[in-house]
């Protein structure tokens, strides 16, 4: 089993537990690859001049809390 049309056939073979429970495997595997890929982009400095805007934007008061934007859109 190679390739995804595979993989998604022996999905639907599976019981509705094993296919719930590798649902969560799934989820679990694809945060840590953003954990990785977010490390990766950090040590890089591909992140630097958002986090530095971020700082600059917080600096000046340029921020608004995250309640306050939920509740407005």
């Amino acid at each position: 089993m190679t390739t995804l049309p595979e993989i998604e056939a022996a999905i639907r073979q599976l019981p509705e537990d094993d296919v719930r429970q590798l649902s969560v495997w799934l989820q679990e595997y694809l945060d840590e690859m953003w954990d990785r890929q977010i490390g990766d982009d950090l040590a890089s400095a591909k992140l630097d001049k958002l986090i530095a805007k971020a700082e600059a934007d917080i600096a000046a008061n340029r921020v608004r809390d995250l309640d306050e934007v939920l509740r407005n859109t």
